[in-house]
């Protein structure tokens, strides 16, 4: 059985390093990055241009790359969360809520728990929505820096729905 299993392991790094070579042809550096097969997934449903940077937004609109796209994903039952935004300093704050702000649409991914890789619904949450929960879960934190989380529960109240798989 271990020799099979280590037969199994070999296979997923051998796919792993060509799926890491097929990254770079497009310009995708680590293939690895957190999130980035979600948004890949996420992008290809809704017709969207990923973008790879860790510092811009997750997506584009395929025809006018100024038109940028934010994604929030989770499995079901879970969040999806904004990491590492700032209550205070004001300057660290507005930058934190520029990571919504700039973005046309926010979009919402719930992936199946059993099939981690298909998508169950994807919702479409307006900035000024997301905005407004966001701040409003700054204001009651404690910390001067925290991690931002919607629900489906919230999602469903706040958004609608665009895509079932």
């Amino acid at each position: 059985m271990l020799i099979i299993k280590d037969k199994i392991v070999s296979e997923i790094i051998a796919l792993v390093r060509k799926a890491q070579m097929l990254a770079l042809k497009v310009g995708i550096p680590n293939i690895l990055q957190p999130g980035l097969v979600k948004e890949m997934i996420t992008a290809e449903i809704l017709g969207h241009n990923l973008i790879t940077s860790k510092r811009d937004a997750d997506a584009c609109d395929s025809q006018d790359q100024t038109i940028k796209y934010e994604y929030l994903s989770c499995y079901e039952g879970g969040s999806g969360q904004l990491d590492r935004m700032f209550k205070s300093p004001a300057e660290k704050r507005a930058e934190s809520l520029c990571r919504i702000t700039r973005n046309k649409m926010i979009y919402f991914a719930i992936f199946y728990k059993k099939d981690p890789l298909k998508i169950k619904v994807i919702y479409e949450i307006t900035p000024e929505v997301l905005l407004k929960e966001t701040e409003r879960q700054l204001d009651r934190s404690s910390n001067d820096i925290s991690h931002v989380g919607f629900g489906e529960e919230w999602a469903i109240k706040n958004s609608k729905v665009v895509y079932q798989g």
